[in-house]
């Protein structure tokens, strides 16, 4: 039995699917104007691991898994101008597509770098543009929204639902929001559906003339299209919660009255840095490719991310990354070689139905080295120690036995004189060259370690 903490009723409530044989569940995807921050993959990570739990649960042709990319935004419109400006070839759409074509590769690359499997389905909001168009008409004419000045919008207050998944009245919204405020509008709450765009700007042709479609129709019309009007469960960021999950429910809710769109709400919390908010002001904002780029695996990345409940804020450190490496690195060699069992502990299995206990189960997996195969099978349910992931972990191969027998001769002329310090010297070079350094009453071993560099190993005679 599954249990999650749904977010429209505040507490944690058994998972039971509209149809077993076909579990639907939708992410709201990436805005593809960028490299995805640290802070955007810890959706994408949390929720392959409960896509992994209902593969498992219900078998993995039973479940249907959606997550966009939204390739209408400003942003994208601004690159693409700035390229054509500076002599691109082709038209502002073929240089927009350009942009997000390259920005989806990005993406991808980063997240399978995580270990996240792709979703079986992901959607491009272009490419549901008539959708929208059709979705929007019928709001217009069961007097859910209006056109007005080449605009349409929502009417907020005519969805006595508003304001349930975030818990607040619309007045108080109103009171501790920032509310556009426009002309057009006939209320300060309700918000755009569709929007024109000029010459300069990509558009398509609509009733209410050429325009492009709001933000939060996207996700409303593509879910609809491919999961139906209602469907399982609906997943996101805690800042995606109000407006963009508000009004999804909203409008779908009207548009769609005989569906109930998302049952099950999951929001994971934010992430910081080192304790502090990321934000580039105080330069703490990466990037996964940045992380990546440094040499941190994405398996580490992954785990250090797994370490913390999904509705719990996360810190991100150094210090976490480190230890995440090296239980992986331990972990790696316990299982080189070793088929998996064939299933998972069912600790970890219970520790995942439980609200997605991602610290439990990973806190079981710690008591399985005496059992690699079922180790092996179990963090594979994690997305950890796949066969895939591994080559950072493949210690380089290096003749150190010259240096081992250096540190040895130095360590025992020490004994005699009391004088250490040639022995802390080498052992500190070593250390700096990546090398793992074990000494014993046995004698004195030396391993490449993460990051060993065979360049910088100190000269010995």
């Amino acid at each position: 039995m599954i249990r999650l903490h749904n977010t429209k009723t505040r507490r944690k409530e058994e998972f039971v699917p509209l149809d077993p044989a076909n579990v639907r569940m939708y992410l709201c995807g990436p805005t593809v104007y960028d490299r995805a921050h640290l802070g955007n993959a810890r959706p994408v990570v949390v929720f392959d691991v409960l896509y992994r739990l209902l593969r498992h649960v219900y078998g993995a042709e039973h479940v249907t898994y959606v997550r966009n990319f939204t390739d209408v935004d400003d942003k994208i419109n601004a690159t693409a101008l700035a390229r054509q400006q500076a002599g691109a070839p082709g038209s502002l759409e073929d240089l927009i597509r350009e942009r997000t074509e390259e920005t989806i590769g990005w993406y991808h690359a980063d997240m399978d770098a995580l270990g996240a499997l792709r979703p079986n389905v992901e959607p491009r909001a272009t490419d549901y543009i008539g959708q929208m168009i059709a979705m929007i008409e019928g709001l217009i004419a069961c007097g859910h929204a209006y056109a007005k000045e080449g605009h349409v919008l929502f009417r907020v207050r005519s969805y006595k639902d508003y304001g349930a998944l975030s818990g607040r009245s619309v007045d108080d919204m109103i009171a501790g929001a920032r509310v556009e405020v426009a002309p057009f509008k006939e209320d300060p709450m309700d918000f755009v559906l569709w929007k024109p765009s000029d010459d300069e700007l990509p558009g398509w042709d609509s009733p209410w003339g050429r325009g492009r479609p709001g933000w939060h129709i996207e996700c409303s019309a593509m879910s609809y299209e491919l999961l139906g009007a209602s469907f399982d469960i609906h997943a996101g960021g805690i800042d995606l919660q109000f407006p963009h999950h508000e009004n999804e429910i909203a409008q779908s809710c009207c548009a769609h009255p005989e569906g109930g769109f998302a049952r099950y709400w999951l929001h994971n919390e934010m992430l910081q840095v080192e304790g502090k908010k990321m934000s580039k002001s105080l330069g703490n904002f990466f990037t996964v490719r940045d992380l990546l780029d440094q040499g941190i695996p994405g398996e580490v990345i992954r785990f250090v991310f797994l370490q913390t409940h999904y509705g719990k804020p996360m810190d991100w450190t150094a210090e976490k990354a480190a230890q995440a490496e090296a239980t992986l690195r331990k972990w790696r060699g316990l299982v080189a070689g070793i088929e998996p069992a064939p299933s998972p502990a069912p600790s970890v299995i219970a520790a995942l139905c439980d609200d997605l206990n991602t610290a439990g189960a990973i806190a079981a997996l710690h008591g399985m080295a005496g059992d690699p195969a079922l180790l092996k099978a179990s963090a594979e349910m994690l997305g950890l120690l796949g066969e895939g992931m591994g080559d950072w972990a493949t210690a380089p191969e290096a003749d150190l036995s010259a240096h081992a027998a250096a540190l040895a001769d130095l360590r025992a002329k020490a004994m005699e004189t009391k004088d250490f310090a040639p022995v802390d010297a080498l052992k500190a070079a070593l250390l700096a060259a990546g090398v793992e350094v074990r000494m014993s009453k046995g004698g004195v071993e030396l391993m490449p370690g993460p990051g060993f560099d065979a360049g910088k190993l100190p000269p010995l005679g």
